[in-house]
């Protein structure tokens, strides 16, 4: 399936919303036990970057995709957190890859040069999806958080872009 993907809107939301229910109802997709609310989540990703996937123009929102901060230091910048969510139905189909891979391209055109992703060791299919996208593990956090009172560790993953960040700043050939 190769979707249309779209930037989000906030009319979106509660489509968006109930995907990421339906993650946090896997155990392996987030610490977040329920979903906040669209100011909440609105405050918390970066105004750009955020996409939405579907079958067609006027089909429901298959999935969604967007960036939040690493840090608001100003050396972080250009680093910034991937959150991805495929409704089951779709999963495995190209979704994924399809909003990724945009998400990566509109991420450089913001001039974001390190992606990352936390990702739950169990959540085999993201972690295949975003090495298939150029993210390699960095680490592993042990026992970062718990989830309904079980410790559980998160493996770090990066992509560095190759387009941007690859020379000093105020280079003006660094796209």
């Amino acid at each position: 399936m190769i979707p249309i993907i779209t930037g989000m809107r906030s009319a979106d939301w509660e489509s968006v919303r109930a995907i990421y229910t339906e993650g946090i109802l896997t155990g392996h997709a987030t610490f977040d036990t329920t979903a906040p609310t669209w100011e909440e989540w609105d405050n918390r990703h970066l105004p750009y970057c955020r996409l939405v996937a579907r079958v067609d123009p006027n089909s429901p929102i298959i999935g969604w995709a967007a960036l939040s901060p690493y840090s608001h230091r100003q050396c972080y910048a250009g680093v910034a957190e991937v959150s991805i969510y495929i409704i089951s139905p779709a999963r495995g189909q190209g979704v994924g890859k399809a909003l990724l891979t945009q998400l990566i391209s509109h991420s450089e055109n913001e001039r974001i040069w390190t992606l990352q992703a936390g990702i739950f060791p169990e959540n085999q299919p993201s972690l295949s999806l975003h090495q298939t996208c150029g993210f390699h593990i960095a680490g592993r956090r042990e026992r970062i958080g718990r989830l309904a009172g079980i410790w559980r560790d998160v493996l770090l993953l990066e992509r560095r872009s190759s387009r941007v960040g690859t020379t000093p700043p105020g280079d003006e050939n660094d796209a």
